[in-house]
């Protein structure tokens, strides 16, 4: 089988960046990525490529060399369907907020709409390859759902592939260019072999890695739970150093020196954001609830909690630092999304925080070198204040174009993303521009200590048992 033309369901932080760099490396493969939002597909196709709809480094290179030779942006799902060989759903799979599972099971509408999409206007041989990250056995009701499809004596046909993705927000480009393993599961090995032959235009063949549908679907989620727990992990020892004198940072690096365990994922900090990493653990909750395994459930869940907890702490340290109260007190928040590198806020840390000061009636300048305040406001549920009463008791929050304008007349600073843009930050200049006594509250561990402490400024940093 030799696919010459590639239809991708869903135009957001997977399917984009996913399928710009399939068509960079396979010039000869026409990819279309579609989307029912008419204004996504905008951006995407928009000239000026800093417009783009998802920010990742080095993805407006890509774009700009595939885009109008073999990579389209429509909104014309069916057409686009109907022309292809392979048709890839990347479409959201959030966590259920009503109903059976709420709050742990993915909501697979987006899934099944696509399914039966593909049903419909799919010609010949069409193979539907799973890209959205979806729970254990998703595939059977694809495949039941296609299956239905199939009319007898139709040439219409169908077969069902997992190919989760293993990005990294912030590195998804490299990740795609250089995967550590591209991992495809499936029955059919005529349609296995077409998408590793994809693939093997710029991945190695021993980094190709072949399972059954339902190992391909777990491993998503398996993967993405122990990366979660190494930070929640980590976390639980940053408090620990906190109270005992020691360094979380000093222990990490010993830790990590230890082959058995490796370096990564040991930067404790205000817990784990994005897309991915709660809704799956979550995700893998329910369904060791639902096939009778409480103990693996509860487990898995208290990494979730550990990092809930986490975040309030950091809050509530905020607060208790700041004489007991941050009622009418303005704090600049630096750094909104959930990791450097990226404008995604999707559980983003900083949420949390934010609204927990919000409650305690706290005046919040918040500034992002990529995060707009539309998105602010949606992911706070308020509105920005034109108009600040520091004497209401009512939290607030305004906008910050700069970092200046964000800690000008500030009790404190809190530093909340690893932006480039605040590890090395002139503290003697901005901390003339706050209301003494002030503080900085390093939740990533970016700032210089000395310098921070040389303009005078008290400074907490997360797993530090010396401040």
């Amino acid at each position: 089988m030799k696919v010459q033309r590639i239809c991708c369901i869903g135009a957001g932080y997977v399917g984009g960046p996913t399928m710009a760099v399939i068509a960079d490396r396979c010039p000869a493969i026409q990819v279309t990525v579609v989307d029912l939002n008419q204004a996504r597909i905008d951006a995407w196709n928009d000239s000026d490529l800093t417009k783009l709809p998802v920010y990742e480094p080095g993805l407006d290179a890509v774009v700009a060399r595939a885009r109008g030779r073999n990579l389209q942006f429509s909104t014309a799902v069916e057409e686009s369907i109907a022309s292809a060989d392979m048709v890839f759903i990347s479409v959201n799979t959030p966590t259920k907020t009503k109903g059976l599972g709420a709050g742990q099971a993915s909501d697979l509408r987006w899934v099944e709409a696509c399914a039966r999409q593909v049903a419909t206007a799919a010609t010949g041989h069409t193979v539907v390859v799973e890209k959205s990250t979806l729970p254990v056995r998703t595939a059977a009701a694809i495949k039941t759902i296609l299956e239905a499809a199939q009319e007898e004596g139709s040439s219409r046909s169908f077969s069902v592939l997992s190919n989760p993705e293993f990005l990294a927000e912030g590195t998804a480009i490299g990740d795609l260019e250089a995967p550590d393993r591209v991992l495809i599961g499936g029955e059919e090995t005529a349609s296995i072999d077409a998408l590793a032959e994809i693939y093997g235009h710029w991945v190695a063949p021993e980094k190709i890695l072949r399972t059954n549908l339902w190992s391909s679907e777990l491993s998503k989620l398996t993967a993405n739970a122990f990366l979660a727990q190494r930070i929640s992990s980590i976390n639980s020892i940053a408090a620990f150093c906190e109270a005992s004198g020691a360094d979380v940072r000093e222990v990490a690096r010993a830790i990590g020196f230890d082959s058995r365990i490796g370096p990564k994922f040991l930067n404790a900090g205000p817990g784990f954001g994005g897309s991915c990493f709660q809704k799956d653990i979550l995700n893998l909750v329910y369904l060791c609830r639902h096939f009778g395994l409480p103990e693996v459930a509860d487990y898995w869940e208290s990494v979730v909690t550990l990092n809930t907890w986490q975040q309030h702490r950091i809050a509530r340290l905020v607060v208790q630092q700041l004489f007991g109260t941050v009622t009418g007190k303005r704090l600049a928040i630096l750094g909104f999304a959930f990791k450097a590198d990226t404008n995604d806020t999707r559980e983003a840390p900083a949420i949390r925080i934010a609204r927990d000061l919000l409650e305690e009636g706290a005046q919040l300048s918040i500034h992002d070198p990529k995060v707009v305040e539309a998105q602010i406001s949606r992911d706070l549920q308020l509105e920005p204040a034109s108009e600040t009463d520091t004497l209401s008791g009512t939290g607030s929050w305004t906008p910050a174009t700069s970092i200046e304008a964000a800690v000008r007349g500030a009790d404190a600073v809190l530093v909340l993303t690893e932006w480039q843009d605040y590890r090395h930050l002139n503290w003697s200049d901005l901390a003339a521009l706050m209301r003494r006594p002030a503080w900085v509250f390093d939740a990533r561990a970016v700032v210089e200590p000395a310098a921070v402490q040389a303009a005078g400024l008290r400074l907490w940093r997360v797993g530090d048992g010396e401040s």
